[in-house]
Parts: structure tokens; C-alpha cells; sequence
């Protein structure tokens, strides 16, 4: 009899038709376990499997004819090192009010390992007491994956030490972390949608050709180091970054859609810079040992003499020139640089490199005609202070730069001078100028230094040389 001919009502069965046998409980409980999507499992009091469902079976490939009646997982569903700690936690909902979630390792019929997120609570009997746990079980790698990036993203825009910058295909910034903020000396919201030439002085040609070969070509396997100019409200400060790409594309398309580029990058301008020096360090001190082996060949010391200014001269000034003290024996020592004798300094041209075309330094001075250097000229200094002058043109015109240059008995592009002090048995007795041409650096404290290693070397060989005169 149906459950409506039991309560009474008129649409009754017909005498032929039959009777419809009533459903067990636990069929329809299977029945509604089996049609979840979630994993579902659950263990009376003892710890022993009672339910377990399809999508349980689906993830972990045993069946429930091989799960229900097992103790726990262990031995079977978890490693035995962990089979304890597990059950713990399972178990434990028994005694905790509200849902309990748990994350760990579960092991397949294959052999597998499966990472899952469970929610267990516990199974009341009638009288209220906890009579078992239910487990609801799921594989946890997208969503891991997914709050890995998250975290990740979040790590790289708050608390990286590398200036990490998502441009977007018109390669402008679409979002900036606060190290890369800093490194562009501009606020975060500032830089938005900014074009970079806007940001940078320098150096954004080919930070803009890297961006646009990323976006059509993918990473490059390596990172690259470009040198840049920072637009900042103090000037323009000068920066080598190591940058990386990576090129960002939907992974909601079918096909794919790019977002931009993500650009990352690390100041090494320090590092650079040391790098730099220690280079040109070694340079210059294989230019002067291979200047001392040529110069050991030449038979004549004044030619010797030369061979040392044509060496320094590499990569290091345009022009250089040799200038003696005229008057024989040179300046004493122990002059006062404060009180200079009563003859003015005369300087004597003893040897010149050729101006506008390469060639070896040119030998002269033998009529012993002094040059006419104007009162003040850097060269004098050098001798009356016995030490090495700097001097520039400064930020000037050209035509005032050269109108410098030409007054100073300098080539017409001269635009930097650095002249060190000539000395040999302690007398001052010459003066070595280098000068640089437009587009060069001023010289620095390390030029200085590396200027008088040569003087000391064009000393000795000029003294040799006997263009002196006797003492």
C-alpha cells in the first residue's frame, strides 16, 4: 500500500496494480551521499568508516565496499607515520563545537598522494551524545595554487627589495610596488598610466624596445642590465637596473589575450660602478707596464718619455702635452709655494700629441721658446703648488667653451684639463697636461691619482733625457 492509501485519501490503487515496497532509510541516505560533489565520509564513535560515497571514490579510487567497516585511514588512505596525527584531528570534531578544518595529505589506491581540505563535525546520537564525525573532503591544488598566487602577488606589491612594474601594452605602468615607486622617485598613484618617457631621462628607448619584444616574443632567457636616468625634483640621478620580464596573458581566453608585461628590476648601480672602477684600474695599470716595456726599447729617454704619454693617453684624454721648466735645473723643493722667486715660471713644450688626427706624440722644444700661458693658467699652478690643478670649462656655450679652450693655448674642444706635477730628485721640473674634449667626464680623484703615476715615469725618463740641463 502507498504511503498516500495509508493516510486515507480516495485515489486509490486499482486491485491489480502492486503494492510499491517501502524504502530503507540508509538506501536514501546512500542515494543523497552519492549525489553530492563534494567527498563524503563518516566514522562512528570507535573510529571505524560508516559512509562513504562516490566522490570519495572518485578522488581517492577506493570503493565504498572497500572504506566502510575500515579503521580510520590508517594503512590505507594516509601514510602510517601520519595515520595518527590524522586521526587525531578527525576525530577530535567528536569534542569541538562547530565545524573543524584541516588540511593534509591522503594517500590513493594507486599509490598517489592527494593534499585535501576537510570540514568534520561531530554526529549526535538521540540522546545528544557525539556518536561519530562526518568528514567532507576536497582536493585542495587549485585553490592552494590560487591563494599561493594571491599571497605571492600580494608579498611582491608590499614587501619586495626589487621594484617590481605592470605595464600594460600601451607600456604604461598599471601598477607599481613601493620599492619600484621609490627607485622612480614618484608616489604609486602618481605613475599610473604615465608614459615612461615621462619618468625617465634617459635610457627609455631601450627599456621601451625590451618591453615591446617581450610582448611579442615572451621572456628573454637572461636578464639585462640598462642604464637609465631618473627624472627626480632634485636632477637627474643615473641608475643600472638588472631587469626581468615576463610576459602576462588571460588564462580566462582560449586563445591568449595579452594583459602587458610584468618588468621587474634591482639597482646594481653600486655594484656596476665598483665593477666599472676595477676595470679601468686594471687597464690602467696594464697600459703602464706595457709603457715601461716599450719605453725600455727606445735608445733615446726622450723618446721614452713620449712612448709613456702615448700609453696613458689610451681611453683615458684627448689630448695630452708635455711642458719643462725652463732654467735648467728646475724648481728647488723646498720653494714656497706662497712666495714663487722673482723669475716667473717659464714652461718649455717638450712634446705634444697631434691634435684632430691619431698619431704618436710629437718631440720639440730644442730652440727652448717658452709657451705663452696668460698669468693663472693650470699648468703654472701645477708648478707653483707642486701638485695636481683640475679645471673646466664649465656649463658654458660653446663658443665660450672654446673661447676657454683657445686662451689657454688649448686645442679649440677642449672642455676639461687635469695637469699633474713633473718631479724628479726633488726638484719640480715640468708639468704633463690631459685634457678631454665635449662629451666626456671631468676628470676625477682617481684620474688624478693615475695622472701622476705617469708623470713620475715621464719624469724619470726626461731626466734621463738630459733636456734638463745640469743641475
Amino acid at each position: 500500500m502507498s504511503a498516500s492509501r495509508r493516510s486515507g485519501t480516495t485515489d486509490e490503487l486499482g486491485p491489480d496494480e502492486p503494492e510499491q515496497p517501502e524504502r530503507d532509510g540508509s538506501d536514501l541516505l546512500a542515494a543523497l551521499l552519492d549525489g553530492m560533489d563534494a567527498a563524503l565520509c563518516a566514522f562512528d564513535a570507535d573510529g571505524a568508516v560508516t559512509h562513504w560515497n562516490r566522490e570519495a571514490e572518485r578522488i581517492l579510487g577506493w570503493s565504498a565496499a572497500e572504506a566502510v567497516g575500515r579503521h580510520g585511514f590508517a594503512g590505507w588512505a594516509v601514510r602510517e607515520a601520519d595515520a595518527e596525527e590524522v586521526e587525531g584531528r578527525l576525530m577530535s570534531a567528536m569534542q569541538a563545537p562547530g565545524r573543524q578544518v584541516h588540511e593534509f595529505a591522503l594517500l590513493t589506491k594507486d599509490g598517489g598522494r592527494v593534499l585535501v581540505r576537510t570540514q568534520s563535525a561531530a554526529v549526535r546520537g538521540p540522546d545528544g551524545k557525539p556518536a561519530g564525525v562526518y568528514c567532507a573532503f576536497s582536493e585542495v591544488h587549485a585553490q592552494i595554487d590560487l591563494e599561493r598566487s594571491i599571497a605571492l602577488s600580494e608579498a611582491l606589491f608590499e614587501d619586495a627589495s626589487w621594484g617590481v612594474v605592470l605595464v600594460d601594452a600601451d607600456l604604461r605602468p598599471a601598477v607599481v610596488n613601493a620599492h619600484a615607486a621609490r627607485a622612480l622617485g614618484i608616489g604609486r598613484t602618481s605613475v599610473l598610466g604615465r608614459p615612461l618617457g615621462e619618468l625617465l631621462a634617459q635610457g627609455v628607448e631601450e627599456l621601451e624596445s625590451a618591453l615591446t619584444h617581450v610582448l611579442a616574443e615572451g621572456a628573454p632567457p637572461a636578464p639585462a642590465e640598462i642604464w637609465v636616468s631618473v627624472r627626480t625634483p632634485e636632477g637627474e640621478r643615473r641608475r643600472c637596473w638588472r631587469c626581468g620580464f615576463v610576459r602576462l596573458a588571460s588564462p580566462l581566453a582560449e586563445e591568449p589575450v595579452p594583459l602587458g608585461v610584468g618588468w621587474l628590476f634591482q639597482d646594481m648601480t653600486q655594484a656596476k660602478q665598483a665593477e666599472q672602477e676595477a676595470a679601468l684600474l686594471r687597464f690602467r695599470t696594464n697600459q703602464l707596464h706595457r709603457a715601461a716595456r716599450a719605453a725600455a726599447e727606445c735608445e733615446d729617454p726622450a723618446e721614452a718619455a713620449a712612448v709613456h704619454l702615448d700609453f696613458a693617453l689610451a681611453g683615458f684624454a684627448d689630448h695630452a702635452m708635455i711642458d719643462r721648466v725652463a732654467g735648467g735645473a728646475g724648481r728647488d723643493a723646498g720653494a714656497s709655494s706662497d712666495a714663487p722667486p722673482d723669475d716667473p715660471v717659464r714652461l718649455v713644450r717638450v712634446a705634444v700629441t697631434p691634435s684632430g688626427a691619431p698619431g704618436p706624440s710629437l718631440l720639440g722644444g730644442e730652440a727652448g721658446l717658452p709657451v705663452r700661458y696668460g698669468e693663472g693658467h693650470p699648468a703654472l699652478q701645477c708648478v707653483t703648488r707642486t701638485g695636481s690643478v683640475r679645471a673646466d670649462a664649465g656649463n658654458v656655450a660653446a663658443e665660450r667653451a672654446r673661447e676657454w679652450a683657445v686662451g689657454r693655448q688649448w686645442p679649440a674642444d677642449t672642455v676639461h684639463a687635469l695637469c699633474a706635477v713633473l718631479r724628479s730628485r726633488g726638484r719640480t721640473i715640468g708639468v704633463v697636461t690631459f685634457l678631454r674634449g665635449a662629451g666626456r667626464s671631468a676628470f676625477g680623484r682617481a684620474d688624478a691619482v693615475y695622472a701622476e703615476d705617469v708623470a713620475v715615469r715621464i719624469a724619470s725618463a726626461l731626466d734621463l733625457a738630459g733636456v734638463l740641463g745640469a743641475e
